[in-house]
Order: C-alpha cells, then sequence, then structure tokens
C-alpha cells in the first residue's frame, strides 16, 4: 500500500527580519538619487565655461590694437626722445664689397736706407728708433778705417727714424744700413687678393681701410695690382695709399679692407635699423595719417647699411628710418593692454 507524506506547515517568518527589510525601504526612500546631484555640477561647470568665454574674449581684446592697424601716436617730444626719424622711400646705390685682409706698411717712396761712406768704427750715435728727425740730420759719427779721420752720417730726407742697426764701437761698412728713415705722413695698405677674386679687383676701385670689419677708417682707392702672385702664399697684392698726417696707421698692423667692387642700384631700399620683425615677419614702419603702422615687407639683397625692398614698400611713401624699435616696443605693450598714447 503506498503512503503518501503529509506537507510540512509553512515556517513562520522572524519578526526581526521583517523589520530589517522595512528599514532599508524606508532609508532608500529618503536617500537623493545618485544623479539628482549632477545638475548642480554641470551648471557650476558650464558657469566656469561661460567665464572662460567672457575670459577668452577680454584676451583677444587686448591683443586687438595688434591687429586692427590702429595707428601709433607719438607726438614731437616723444618722438625727438626716442629718436624715431622718417624718411622717404627711393632708390639706393648699394656696395657690393669684398672683404680683405690687409697691412699697413711705410711707403716705399718716402723712405731711406742710410748707409755708411766708408767703412770703419761707430764713435758716436745720435739718435733712437722713433724719434723725429730733419732733412741733413747727424745720426752717428764714424772713424774711417782708411783715413783715421772721423766723419758723420746723415739722414737724406726728413721724418722718423723707424730702424737702427749700429751700436758704439760698432764696425760697419757699406753694405749694410745703418738706419732706416721714413716720413709716416702717408703710407701703404697692402691688401691680400685671393686667386678667385683677382678677376674683381682693379685699380680705380674704392676701399675701406678699418681695424675691423664695420670699421671705416680711411678711405682711399687701389692705386696698384701686382701683375704675377706670390710663389709661396699664391695669392697677390693690390695698393691703396693712405694720407697719415697724425700717425694714426702704424706699419706693421694688420686691419681689415673692404673693396666696392660694384655699385648695383635697386629702386626702393631702406636702412638696417628701419627693418623690424613682427610675428616672424618684416615690417617697415610707415606714416599713416598723424601715426605709425607696420607694414610688411619683402627684402632682397643689401649691404652693411641698407636693405633692398622688393615689395611691401614703394618709392614716394615716408617710412620711419630710424627709432623702429621703440615703435615696435609700444606696439607690443598695446597688445597687453598698455595703450601707447603720448
Amino acid at each position: 500500500m503506498t503512503t503518501f507524506a503529509r506537507p510540512r506547515p509553512p515556517r513562520a517568518v522572524p519578526a526581526w527580519l521583517l523589520l530589517a527589510v522595512v528599514t532599508l525601504v524606508l532609508a532608500g526612500a529618503a536617500a537623493p538619487r545618485a544623479g539628482a546631484a549632477e545638475p548642480a555640477g554641470h551648471a557650476e561647470h558650464a558657469a566656469a565655461d561661460h567665464a572662460g568665454d567672457h575670459a577668452d574674449a577680454d584676451h583677444g581684446d587686448a591683443h586687438a590694437g595688434h591687429d586692427d592697424g590702429a595707428p601709433i601716436r607719438l607726438d614731437a617730444a616723444a618722438r625727438a626722445e626716442f629718436g624715431v626719424r622718417t624718411a622717404v622711400a627711393g632708390p639706393v646705390a648699394l656696395h657690393d664689397e669684398l672683404v680683405l685682409p690687409c697691412e699697413i706698411r711705410p711707403n716705399d717712396n718716402t723712405l731711406a736706407h742710410i748707409v755708411p761712406r766708408f767703412a770703419g768704427i761707430v764713435t758716436a750715435v745720435r739718435v733712437e728708433v722713433g724719434q723725429q728727425v730733419k732733412a741733413g740730420q747727424v745720426l752717428a759719427v764714424v772713424e774711417s778705417d782708411e783715413s783715421l779721420t772721423t766723419y758723420e752720417i746723415r739722414t737724406l730726407i726728413p721724418g722718423t727714424v723707424i730702424g737702427r742697426h749700429i751700436t758704439l764701437g760698432e764696425a760697419v761698412d757699406r753694405a749694410h744700413a745703418a738706419f732706416v728713415v721714413a716720413d709716416l705722413g702717408t703710407v701703404w695698405a697692402d691688401i691680400t687678393v685671393y686667386p678667385r677674386d683677382l678677376d674683381r679687383i682693379r685699380p680705380g676701385l674704392e676701399v675701406s681701410i678699418g681695424a675691423g670689419p664695420e670699421d671705416d677708417g680711411a678711405v682711399g682707392t687701389i692705386g696698384y695690382v701686382a701683375p704675377v702672385v706670390d710663389e709661396a702664399t699664391r695669392t697677390a697684392l693690390a695698393r691703396v695709399e693712405l694720407a697719415n698726417p697724425d700717425g694714426r696707421w702704424r706699419p706693421g698692423t694688420f686691419v681689415t679692407a673692404r673693396v666696392t667692387v660694384d655699385r648695383p642700384e635697386v629702386a626702393v631700399a631702406v636702412p638696417r635699423e628701419a627693418l623690424q620683425t613682427l610675428d616672424g615677419a618684416d615690417v617697415v614702419f610707415v606714416l599713416a595719417g598723424d601715426g605709425f603702422v607696420p607694414r610688411p615687407v619683402v627684402v632682397g639683397r643689401g649691404d652693411r647699411a641698407w636693405l633692398e625692398v622688393r615689395s611691401g614698400l614703394a618709392a614716394g611713401e615716408e617710412y620711419v628710418a630710424t627709432g623702429g624699435f621703440t615703435l615696435k616696443a609700444e606696439l607690443l605693450k598695446d597688445s597687453f593692454g598698455g595703450g601707447h598714447a603720448h
């Protein structure tokens, strides 16, 4: 006979468990939803972004003076104080130059090697190196070996004693110079010319002689070009005669020669100091009404003083030749909100 189990009666839920469930449900209902606080935070970010937009706009306004071409105005006193001077654009003959080494030497045409007339013994020396002498002045006294009488060695020309080759008691003869006297009122500037430049060097070219590449101490012309190249140095010689009334040019001094080999003329050129750089571009300040504005330009060839302007500035326009750096500083100051009213 089949036996069926009797079902168990349901177990009662403990009271403590019911209390815990109710508590959790009530706590969940009272707590704010996670997304409820998000709009406030989002609003704060939006406000910050909006404020940032205003700040960017203000920053852009600060640079507006640089971009909108507003003239920079300086009164006459400010222009004079900062050295702002204008010029009218026009043609300029540039200097196409060669920069070559050079040495100052005595002028051989005003130099004398003084030799004894007879062999003998030096009994007196009357001058020193560097001393100025007059023509016919006694330089030394020698006792002749032949006649046993004394005779005087005299200079043939006026000038400076640049060499003395005898001493008291020394035996001298006619084969060796006792003194060298030079009139240093003029000197030679001997220019070293390299073979690659020989075709460009000729008599009559203008030369600036200076102590350095940027020094124009004296200006002369080439009067002589050697017809041969030195076998030892493989260079040629070009010579300029320089006036030297104050003795500035001392023989033996190494200097720099700038030889002008050509003078090409360009339609428009400005002094190098007139060219300024703004935002990576070359500009020249031009007159605009009662103020100045920067004008982009394209430059070409140039020399130490001038630069050709190929475009951006026309002949006849008035531009700032000196003091452009001051205007650039004013423009940059204005771009940071400083203003440029003077």
